[in-house]
């Protein structure tokens, strides 16, 4: 009775007056909200008069580029999206791929860039909060997160160091507290994203295939429940403040930023996946960007059906709440369900047992029609298709980057040669980007419900799959330097290096879901970047059979005009057939032989070498050759699942030598190498050459390797052998690095936590 009075009190309040259609036309009120004005009049003509307040809300995010995709849809299309095993492609909250035996893994990457420039730690939270909804939503139960962070540089950057300590705090309270472990990601810190840290975060969940859902609204007359937590007025205009640059007055949007409760978010899942066993569901859809509007939009329009919705009855945490801000409202932990006609009380019963919000607040139409209903008045009418499918498309203007012409003639051979290769080698490994990220995955729970079998610091991370010997590989990717200087090339490194990661710990790599970070799509040269680097990603996927079953594209990330590096990230996840076949990167055993397989090049443009020699990003990145790529990854995971592997680990930053050093390192076992080689011997040692590995096999396995290696027409070279305490490397007979492995791991472990320190 008392929560009657509460709505009654509510409904007594006057609302606040709002523009009238006149009045936003004539102010072009509009344009506050993120709409041009020949979009403006695209809805004018597709609704036949001039839209309300609520109604322009209610277009002003739906056509957002974080909702609608309108500069990029004409590029995704080119990702190829289907495969033997891709049971769920891009268009709903997560991908969903077969790994037998009627069970699939589900996974999504997004991102929450702005919010956390903004204000860190929330900004973070709920980008983790907000992709474990995609993935359950699905009815899917998640079992591991990963991310994929750039921030400026750490050094002598407070607001850097800042925002990196907090947005690690976001993501560590979440994950923590829901108890979903964080088992993998990288970091990586340059001047290109000092204004604008990137933050994408990735959940992998586990399925059933009888299990799954899609957020539709089926079934004329089926009641619309909203589901978990109160509606708040926190992250209004959240995806159209996704969807521009930031500057100056950024920090005045950070009403913007949602506010997130782990807490919330664990008992909302829990009901949510008893609810789906109940067999109530038809669909479920999360309310994240752009909220109940997306929801019931993307629902109703998937489905061809219309929806109703009486705003009287949304559980609001706060008084007085106009259509316009219940509807815009990016408040978190929040599912929009519908379910079965009779069986509303059923669905009421298995939340209130969470202590959960459940409320009938609609219904399933079949006139195609979002219609809103407050104070028993029609306050927004349109076409949910208008909505969600008729925002306009625009194919930009496209221009190779001046840049990438004036880089074309750069020589490698102009980078001095270190006169010390020991300290060279230890600078780089305290390189921030190199150096261990022990500092940030110790802060999260990467062991909780104990199925983690390979945590952080390897290639990629393992989760096992309970019940049965078979095991998911996972790993996040992507070297912004290379799209940046050249987009295609970069492109299809980060997807084969992510495959790479995946082959490394005895998976078969099976699809990526990716999160595709730009600067402003209206500027050629930017569309160019991300033109190419989807061609780039287009490719790999096809040649290496990694589909896209989901992703993310986000655009301005500029901060006064400056772009971040184009840094399309992949996420990417493995099959492990068997857990014999699990593999890290650490060396084993001494006496071991060491082979690197794989050619390398004068390879630096891009590299950490030529950023620690010169300070500059210069000329172009490694070519790949994704044929040869393919022979290689093949051939490493056959010797893998055929037991002759010891040890793997790919060459990515720093090349040859840092990979032998993370090696000995992550073992704590020395080696001793020696080269023959016709390069320089920084070029040697720390080109970036790709499709190459280090491997460390016994003794026994070493011929059979080779013919493997022969057969498959992939280069393979015994270069030494594993043993001792010290990293021993001899090029053409000379000796250029001889240091204690206590050393060099003093400097990679010891990077991050004394910079945050000092």
């Amino acid at each position: 009775m008392a929560q009657h009075k509460t709505r009654e009190d509510e409904q007594k309040q006057p609302q606040v007056s709002e523009p009238t259609p006149d009045q936003i036309y004539e102010q072009k009120l509009y344009r506050e909200m993120g709409l041009t004005d020949q979009e403006y009049d695209m809805i004018v003509n597709l609704i036949g008069r001039r839209p309300n307040y609520t109604e322009t809300g209610l277009y002003s995010v739906m056509w957002s580029e974080h909702c609608s995709y309108k500069h990029s849809r004409p590029v995704l299309r080119r990702f190829p999206t289907s495969g033997e095993r891709v049971l769920q492609g891009p268009g709903e909250g997560a991908g969903i791929v077969d790994i037998g035996d009627d069970q699939a893994v589900v996974f999504k990457i997004e991102s929450h860039n702005h919010p956390s420039a903004i204000e860190p730690y929330q900004g973070a939270a709920t980008g983790v909060g907000g992709i474990i909804r995609d993935v359950f939503s699905m009815g899917a139960r998640p079992i591991a997160l990963l991310n994929s962070l750039r921030f400026g540089e750490l050094k002598d950057n407070p607001r850097v160091k800042y925002l990196f300590e907090h947005v690690v705090e976001g993501i560590a309270g979440y994950g923590n507290c829901i108890g979903i472990p964080t088992v993998g990601g990288e970091v990586v810190f340059d001047k290109s994203y000092d204004g604008n840290p990137l933050v994408n975060a990735m959940c992998v969940g586990l399925i059933d295939h009888d299990k799954i859902q899609k957020g539709v609204a089926k079934g004329i007359g089926n009641p619309v429940m909203y589901v978990g937590a109160s509606t708040g007025r926190d992250g209004i205009h959240g995806a159209t403040f996704a969807s521009e640059e930031l500057g100056e007055d950024s920090d005045s949007k950070r009403p913007a930023v949602q506010v997130g409760d782990p807490f919330m978010e664990k008992l909302l899942l829990e009901a949510c996946l008893e609810l789906i066993d109940s067999g109530a569901v038809v669909g479920i859809q999360d309310m994240g960007a752009a909220g109940l509007t997306s929801s019931s939009a993307e629902m109703a329009s998937k489905a061809g059906n219309g929806i109703e919705l009486n705003l009287d009855l949304v559980p609001q945490r706060e008084k007085g709440m106009t259509p316009y801000e219940m509807m815009l409202s990016e408040s978190q932990e929040r599912m929009l369900v519908v379910v079965e006609k009779g069986r509303e009380e059923e669905v009421k019963a298995i939340f209130d047992k969470w202590g959960l919000h459940s409320q009938v607040i609609g219904k399933v139409t079949d006139d195609k029609t979002l219609r809103l209903t407050h104070r028993g008045e029609v306050v927004a009418e349109v076409p949910v298709d208008s909505l969600a499918e008729d925002a306009p498309v625009y194919h930009c203007e496209s221009t190779i980057a001046r840049y990438y012409e004036e880089n074309k003639g750069y020589d490698p051979h102009t980078l001095p040669e270190p006169s010390d290769y020991s300290q060279a080698l230890k600078d780089l490994l305290a390189a921030p980007t190199i150096a261990s990220k022990e500092w940030v995955y110790r802060q999260y729970d990467h062991m909780v419900r104990t199925s983690t079998v390979v945590r952080p610091g390897s290639d990629a991370a393992v989760v096992s799959i309970r019940g049965t010997k078979k095991a998911l590989a996972m790993t996040t990717d992507c070297n912004g330097r290379y799209v940046y200087l050249d987009p295609e090339q970069g492109g299809a490194i980060a997807v084969a290096e992510a495959a790479r990661n995946i082959v490394c710990s005895g998976a078969e790599p099976l699809a990526i879901t990716d999160c595709l970070n730009f600067g402003n799509p209206e500027k050629p040269e930017i569309f160019w970047q991300f033109e190419k680097a989807v061609d780039g990603m287009s490719e790999s996927c096809r040649v290496l059979n990694t589909p896209v079953i989901s992703g993310n594209v986000s655009f301005y990330n500029e901060t006064s005009g400056e772009a971040v590096y184009p840094t399309p990230v992949v996420g990417m996840v493995g099959l492990v057939h068997d857990t014999e076949h699990l593999t890290t990167q650490d060396f084993k055993q001494e006496g071991d032989h060491i082979l690197l397989i794989g050619e390398t090049k004068p390879e630096l443009g891009g590299s950490e070498y030529q950023k620690l020699v010169n300070g500059k990003i210069e000329g172009r990145p490694p070519v790949i050759d994704l044929e040869t790529e393919q022979k290689a990854q093949k051939l490493v995971l056959e010797a893998i699942q055929n037991g002759l592997v010891h040890s793997a680990h790919d060459l990515a930053e720093g090349g040859l030598a840092v990979a032998l050093a993370e090696s000995c390192i992550s073992g704590g076992i020395g080696a001793s190498v020696s080269l023959d080689t016709d390069l320089r011997t920084d070029h040697m040692l720390f080109s970036e050459s790709q499709s190459r590995f280090l491997l460390s096999v016994a003794e026994e396995h070493v011929a059979k390797l080779q013919k493997m290696a022969e057969e498959a027409g992939v280069p393979l070279k015994d270069i030494g052998r594993t043993g001792g305490r010290d990293v021993h490397v001899s090029v053409n007979g000379k000796s250029v690095i001889t240091v204690p492995v206590t050393d060099l791991e003093s400097a990679w472990k010891g990077s991050i936590p004394s910079i945050m320190k000092g």
